[in-house]
């Protein structure tokens, strides 16, 4: 039975030469704690700012919504850059934004998210689910072409590039310190489904999987790659395509927004120089 407690981490270098940075291990509560601090504080700044503009009247409001959705982000990254700070002075590329080979990257994002559809395909047959689901409206895409774009934004690019930050480059790296790949994958990927979760009805329990699944996908191509950009990069696209399909008219700025996204996360790595430029193999 694989152990898991005892295999190591997975971004942890092999033995390099004296006076080359290693990178940072983070001890695996901090994966859970920061989770409770980053909710508590995005549940509280959101809270204050209902009060201040009245919960009854704006609280559901997309303007709303959208400073919301900014501050949770916001919180996520502030979150997972201060516990790193604990141990020693963060860098982008501590968290996965470093450097992968090209067609690494782009082959192991290709066959995760092509298992993801696969699989979640044949769940949605065997499992069929008639939940809707609102967050686009939500986020004032029905608002006119000015409210279209700008939860777009929100979904194609803050979304993708705040939860890998923190699920996958902080959450599970800490995880990875103590648990197995497959141990940490699944909590992980567990907790981003119920982050997900819009607790409409029982039925909507039946999306659990599916999103819990994709977490973990999220989490082996982290381990494979070393990098970040490539799981980005197939959360950006599976947002892209959702977006497309939920949004009216969401297709006309998936079109765009949607390959911009995934252009940044194939070119900024190959402008980065710190840290290591690959995972162990």
């Amino acid at each position: 039975m694989e152990n898991l407690v005892s295999t190591p981490a997975p971004l942890e270098l092999p033995e390099r030469p004296e006076g080359v940075e290693r990178p940072p291990e983070w001890p695996p509560w901090f994966a859970g704690v920061g989770f409770l601090v980053a909710i508590t504080a995005t549940l509280l700044l959101v809270g204050l700012v209902a009060a201040i503009v009245g919960a009854e009247d704006d609280g559901a409001s997309p303007d709303f919504v959208i400073l919301a959705t900014l501050a949770q982000a916001a919180i996520f990254v502030a979150t997972a850059v201060l516990f790193a700070g604990f141990v020693r002075k963060p860098k982008a590329w501590h968290f996965g934004l470093r450097p992968t080979r090209f067609w690494r990257g782009l082959g192991w994002a290709a066959a995760g998210i092509a298992c993801f559809y696969l699989v979640a395909g044949i769940y949605s047959v065997a499992v069929p689910v008639d939940v809707e689901q609102g967050v686009t409206d939500d986020l004032g895409a029905d608002q006119g072409t000015f409210g279209l774009i700008v939860a777009g934004l929100m979904v194609m690019i803050v979304a993708p590039f705040a939860e890998e930050l923190f699920f996958r480059g902080f959450f599970y790296r800490a995880l990875r310190s103590r648990y197995s790949m497959v141990a940490a994958a699944t909590i992980d990927g567990a907790l981003f489904g119920v982050i997900h979760f819009n607790f409409e009805g029982a039925e909507a329990l039946l999306l659990l999987p599916p999103l819990a699944l994709l977490g973990f996908v999220f989490c082996v191509v982290y381990e494979k790659t070393g990098s970040l950009f490539p799981v980005i990069g197939m959360h950006a696209f599976n947002n892209t395509i959702a977006y497309a399909a939920q949004a009216d008219g969401g297709w006309q700025v998936s079109v765009v927004v949607g390959p911009l996204m995934l252009a940044a996360c194939a070119l900024a790595p190959r402008f980065l120089t710190s840290g290591p430029r690959e995972a162990p193999a």
